[in-house]
């Protein structure tokens, strides 16, 4: 069984666990620092939605891949400048970083001016970590009321838990966040932890090493 398989019948059992349908959670394949050959034999498995961190790599490697792969979807799921927000908003189809209003007026000016309503997920410092990107909970209906009020298309939260102790609580917290305030999305859940977040309530997992192994 290939890796990709292998994620796939997981998400598949602890969806069938959590009574989901398995199709109601987005596997992101998260290609960060892997080259062009390792994302190929994914893409002949049928693997169709994948993520980078960072604009740059993105630029320079995915053209050719979308070319040959037009219904191929990219994620930005890394911290983003917004002196890159414009480049993020032509390049990826959709974006898990947004954090800060500064970000968010950067958004909505290269939204407006690429004509590309690229959809939101707004990343939330789940664990109060001051050396973490992400809006701290306290300040996320005052981002939520921006982003309403600028017309973004924000479709979801999205969460990195803590390190080295048990994600459940944090990927609830998340789940009931999103819950208060009227959003389905929620991505959350990485190759040590997707399992879990799975049953709280995922929607979109970012998946790396258990498809790619160590990072290039």
């Amino acid at each position: 069984m290939t890796p990709l398989a292998a994620v796939r019948e997981r998400i598949a059992r602890t969806a069938a666990i959590a009574r989901r349908k398995a199709g109601d959670v987005t596997l992101i394949a998260i290609s960060k620092t892997h080259p062009a050959e390792a994302i190929l034999p994914l893409i002949g498995e049928g693997q169709r939605v994948f993520g980078e961190n960072r604009v740059q790599e993105a630029d320079g490697k995915w053209p050719a891949l979308q070319e040959a792969h037009p219904d191929i979807e990219l994620h930005l799921v890394g911290q983003l400048q917004s002196n890159k927000a414009e480049e993020a908003v032509r390049r990826f189809d959709c974006i898990h970083s947004l954090d800060r209003s500064s970000l968010l007026t950067a958004l909505a000016k290269a939204m407006d001016k690429t004509g590309r309503r690229v959809p939101l997920f707004v990343q939330v410092n789940i664990g109060d970590e001051p050396q973490k990107g992400g809006c701290a909970i306290g300040e996320l209906p005052a981002l939520l009321d921006e982003a309403r009020t600028a017309d973004l298309p924000v479709i979801g939260l999205m969460c990195v838990p803590p390190a080295g102790i048990e994600a459940a609580p944090f990927f609830a917290l998340l789940a009931k966040l999103a819950d208060d305030h009227g959003l389905a999305g929620r991505s959350m859940g990485m190759s040590d932890d997707f399992e879990t977040a799975v049953m709280l309530g995922a929607t979109h997992i970012r998946v790396g090493s258990a498809l790619f192994g160590a990072r290039g």
